[in-house]
């Protein structure tokens, strides 16, 4: 597939490596080219667009923008850029203070998830979260003792989250699919639990959630 990375932080570099590693075409979108000349030079399959020509390249969109920023980036992308696409929102809605005991804030309540406001903010895409709830280092098929972590994915659309699945299949993980839309209220905080050994004890170790039945 073509992939078009919106950002340009260690989780979109990551994202995007991992896309050129599993065979797809990638273009990564910034605001700042400079920012990714080291990137490019050890990925050159990849192109450096903006967000609205990266966007436009992409059969699927991946958003890994800081979450404080997500819609802003968005504009820039436009509405006909992602119209009919599933869009991977990686993002988390940090922010709102300071952490609280390895606590991070967000600035988003449990009755409605970023990646709802995303969603309502552009009817037209097909918004699938994912990627939000583990550090960059395990993104791109980790390697655990307990064998394939979990990666829980929700989204209105069933056809954007099947290809999110396979996705997250060929990267290493087993999608759990929690369902509609209002699923992200949930799953974004699994950010915050994943955070506190690092945040709370400076203990940034590879570790994941993994559903067990």
């Amino acid at each position: 597939m073509k992939i078009g990375v919106i950002g340009s932080g260690i989780v979109a570099q990551t994202l995007g490596a991992g896309f050129l590693k599993h065979g797809h075409e990638v273009a990564i979108g910034t605001r700042d080219p400079a920012k990714l000349k080291d990137w490019q030079a050890k990925n050159k399959g990849a192109s450096v667009k903006s967000f609205a020509e990266a966007a436009t390249f992409g059969d699927v969109v991946v958003l890994a923008v800081a979450g404080e920023v997500a819609l802003d980036a968005l504009k820039q992308a436009g509405a006909a850029a992602l119209r009919g696409k599933t869009v991977i929102d990686a993002c988390n809605p940090i922010g709102g203070g300071t952490p609280v005991n390895g606590v991070l804030s967000f600035f988003t309540t449990y009755k409605e998830s970023l990646m709802e406001r995303l969603q309502k903010a552009y009817p037209d895409a097909n918004f699938v979260k994912a990627f939000n709830s583990v550090g960059n280092g395990q993104m791109v098929n980790p390697h655990f003792a307990g064998g394939r972590p979990s990666m829980f994915i929700c989204g209105a659309d069933a056809n954007a989250k099947k290809t999110v699945a396979e996705i997250c299949d060929q990267f290493g993980w087993d999608a759990e699919d929690m369902g509609a839309i209002e699923a992200a209220r949930a799953i974004e905080p699994l950010c915050m639990l994943w955070c506190i050994p690092g945040v709370g004890k400076g203990d940034w170790s590879p570790h994941a959630f993994k559903l067990l039945r």
